[in-house]
């Protein structure tokens, strides 16, 4: 009796120690509470709680469909998994350390206001596809707020390009005044780099819009189960095809992260260029006051320290871009535990991309452009240079020719301390005897800008149709 009564009271001991895992018999001992720390992960994957439940509600159904669970029983869990919805909403929820992860922290809490039922809801499926719908229904959500943030900055970007689709500026090769453009121009071209990102990120969607539930641990399961319909529910194109393939794959984690790259790349290019554009050297434009900060000890300090941050952010984008990668490139078929470590790169990818793109669609809204300030640069560095070159070969010149000739007025025209359109005609004719008095109307920036009227060029006539076309882009 004694043997008996001891033996009881160990297997009660080690079924209290692991009544809060998903696992029992197979262990003799607890977790230790450092590797219990070190291995949840509630902390940061409880944010996919509304798409868990979710999915636990579509595969109940299925389950119930396929006659593998009691109408009573999907009722209760439906009820169950409806309060826990409204807990979680709420804040009123308790996380556990205790029980690992967003998916056992819902089952358990589940099981304890249902019963039985709850445990029943876990027949067909594994953590390991159930983790990967979840974050496959959280990004699908992700891209589609991020996809209209950029939206909202395309909106901004062409109510200024509209604003200013007659202001001229210099165009720059290599930060040095190449041709005169408008500004709205050089905003426009922000505006294409913006709708790749958008196109990738719905090319992204649709690529990640498959379900692996139904996939289980690695091998599918014994049940008779119909994925197709829980697809249906969740609004996925269709299954994933190789169960294996199903729980492994994060192939649509690294490609957001890479679109979210280029995203921030294209950001950080014009915060790189908003930065240049309010120092008092160019003064081409000034930012609101509430994307600015000043100095603790210089007074007269206006710093654009948003701009700043969001260009130091592309780094950190970036690096959770080669963090998935590493972590993907040395895994075996199917699941390993390393996934673990795709959530929180993924989900500060999402959040850094989603918080800057809300702020620089106000912050662009926001601006004020110097004209006065962008004429004159444009007036420095002799911008119409190319534009005399044009005109030499229109009378006849061969390119190459024209080319010398307007090189060795340029270079005239800087020790006299002039700009090309400041020379007298007699000087200009030392150059090439076909310069006649008309030459003045192509060195002007006016006419400079106007003359490239065709499609995509800096003409305001051009500028404004592309505006027109866009927006039409963006209601479609």
């Amino acid at each position: 009796m004694a043997a008996n009564s001891s033996a009881v009271k160990k297997t009660a001991r080690k079924q209290t120690a692991t009544k809060a895992t998903a696992w029992s018999g197979r262990f003799a001992e607890p977790v230790s509470e450092r590797v219990k720390r070190y291995t949840a992960s509630v902390g940061f994957d409880q944010r996919m709680a509304q798409q868990d439940i979710r999915g636990s509600l579509a595969h109940s159904r299925m389950l119930h469909q396929c006659g593998i669970l009691s109408r009573p029983d999907l009722r209760k869990i439906e009820s169950g998994l409806a309060s826990i919805s409204r807990e979680i909403a709420s804040g009123q929820f308790q996380w556990s350390l205790d029980a690992e992860d967003v998916h056992l922290n819902i089952e358990r809490r589940l099981t304890s206001l249902i019963g039985d039922a709850g445990k029943r809801l876990h027949t067909g499926r594994s953590r390991n596809d159930q983790v990967a719908t979840d974050i496959r229904l959280w990004l699908r959500d992700e891209i589609d707020t991020i996809e209209a943030l950029l939206a909202d900055l395309q909106r901004s970007l062409l109510a200024q390009a509209e604003k200013h689709a007659d202001t001229i500026m210099p165009g720059f090769t290599h930060l040095q005044v190449a041709q005169p453009v408008t500004f709205g121009h050089h905003l426009l071209a922000y505006l294409e780099m913006f709708e790749r990102d958008r196109s990738r990120l719905a090319d992204c969607r649709k690529r990640l819009n498959v379900l692996p539930l139904g996939a289980a641990a690695l091998a599918g399961t014994s049940f008779p189960i119909r994925r197709e319909l829980v697809a249906r529910e969740l609004g996925f194109d269709g299954v994933a095809r190789n169960s294996l393939d199903a729980v492994s794959d994060r192939d649509f984690a690294i490609e957001f992260c890479a679109a979210a790259a280029l995203v921030m790349v294209h950001l950080s290019r014009l915060c790189e260029e908003l930065v240049l554009w309010v120092n008092p050297r160019f003064a081409f434009i000034t930012l609101p006051d509430r994307f600015c900060t000043g100095s603790s000890i210089m007074p007269q300090k206006k710093n654009p320290d948003v701009p700043e941050l969001a260009r130091g952010k592309s780094g950190r984008v970036f690096g959770h871009l080669m963090g998935l990668l590493a972590l993907m490139k040395g895994q075996p078929l199917a699941y390993n535990k390393d996934n673990q470590e795709d959530k929180e790169p993924l989900f500060d990818t999402a959040d850094t991309l989603r918080d800057t793109l809300a702020i620089f669609a106000e912050l662009v809204a926001g601006l004020s452009a110097n004209p006065a300030a962008m004429r004159q640069a444009a007036l420095e560095g002799f911008a119409t240079a190319t534009d005399l070159a044009d005109y030499l070969v229109k009378k006849g010149l061969a390119f190459r020719d024209a080319h010398e000739a307007v090189a060795l007025a340029v270079k005239h025209a800087e020790k006299a301390g002039v700009d090309l359109s400041e020379l007298p005609l007699a000087d200009l004719q030392q150059f090439s005897p076909v310069i006649a008095k008309d030459v003045y109307r192509v060195l002007t920036l006016e006419g400079s800008v106007s003359a490239r009227r065709h499609t995509g060029g800096t003409a305001p006539v051009q500028v404004r149709a592309a505006i027109v076309a866009a927006r039409k882009r963006l209601q479609g």
